[in-house]
């Protein structure tokens, strides 16, 4: 069969559709990744020469034209985290009229750092780096090249890297600071991964409201996860085997909290009764859990808009700078938690 003539109207968006199968794994097809089953990639391939989105493509690259095309790398697609990023990037990119080149990372830096690598030369506008592992890495050498691209989640680096992020340290006071209102003197806390910003500043603010309550720090407390819903079970099995267990338990995500309200409900206890649980995102499958969670919002979607509002004006004034955005994050209080049964005063 004879490819179609190459259209300046062919976008990954006509590809997927024809193909039947995700952004994503075209994506994926078009940077070569192994995680694509052989058939849905040859699949794809003919798609792409029947659509002529392949030549397309590549003749806008030589002649050194704009793209209309921003990579966006992922740690995953495997959380509701993602999902609401991805959703709110994916408008606005609609709004202005631009494809989305999606590539996930599964959480390694040294693909983080390849995909950047290829996706500079000519092959993307743009990118967004959504909760980048390393960024130090490459970010100095995209800014020498003056690259546009915008951080998302990640509050490292230079004060002049163009970012969006989230006040996660007080986020994670405001939720340990309302549980010993409730009465908690024993919070345990599962940590994310300590090598992202998110996940320290969340320690931190934890940590901070102990000591402007005057309650002790106790190491034994905090349980060191990676953002995996097996840590949350994990991490709750682990402090609730203590000689005196937390009455209370703050999770670094809401995925590793699903996993603690597991592990609590397996041994017999019932929550909040008897173990509160606090996690962190407000993902749309905290609202749906049983008991329905308390959580602290991040404003995911948004942060995936904005992002990319600063990429685009980037990319339409080179010389704009746009600087780093905290949103502000919020307490989402539902029926997880409840008051202390053995408060005293």
């Amino acid at each position: 069969m004879k490819p179609k003539r190459a259209s300046s109207r062919i976008t990954i968006v006509d590809v997927a559709k024809k193909a039947g199968t995700s952004l994503g794994t075209v994506s994926r097809v078009i940077n070569n990744d192994v995680h694509v089953a052989d058939d849905t990639r040859q699949r794809v391939l003919l798609v792409m020469n029947e659509l002529g989105y392949v030549a397309n493509r590549q003749a806008r690259s030589l002649k050194g034209s704009k793209t209309n095309v921003v990579g966006v790398l992922v740690p995953d697609l495997g959380t509701g985290y993602i999902g609401e990023i991805m959703r709110g990037i994916d408008a606005e990119l609609a709004l202005n009229q631009m494809d989305l080149m999606l590539f996930t990372t599964h959480r390694a830096a040294s693909k983080e750092a390849s995909y950047v690598a290829n996706l500079v030369e000519g092959v993307v506008d743009g990118l967004l780096l959504v909760l980048p592992r390393n960024p130090a890495d490459y970010t100095s050498s995209l800014a020498e090249r003056n690259f546009p691209f915008v951080l998302i989640d990640h509050q490292g680096g230079g004060k002049t890297e163009h970012a969006v992020g989230a006040t996660n340290w007080q986020g994670a006071y405001k939720a340990t600071e309302y549980l010993i209102n409730l009465g908690h003197r024993r919070i345990g806390f599962i940590t994310g991964s300590m090598d992202l910003s998110c996940a320290v500043d969340r320690l931190e603010g934890y940590r901070s409201a102990l000591r402007t309550h005057h309650l002790p720090e106790s190491p034994e407390l905090i349980y060191d996860g990676a953002f995996f819903q097996p840590d949350g079970y994990n991490g709750a099995s682990t402090l609730l085997d203590l000689p005196n267990p937390p009455t209370a338990i703050f999770a670094s995500n809401d995925v590793m909290a699903m996993g603690a309200m597991d592990a609590i409900r397996n041994r017999g206890l019932h929550i909040p009764s008897d173990v509160s649980i606090i996690g962190f995102d407000n993902i749309p499958q905290s609202a749906l859990v049983y008991p329905p969670m308390t959580t602290v919002m991040q404003p995911l979607e948004q942060m995936g808009r904005v992002a990319t509002q600063m990429l685009c004006t980037i990319l339409k004034d080179p010389d704009k700078t746009v600087g780093r955005i905290e949103l502000p994050t919020e307490l989402i209080v539902r029926q997880s938690t409840s008051p202390n049964k053995n408060r005293v005063g």
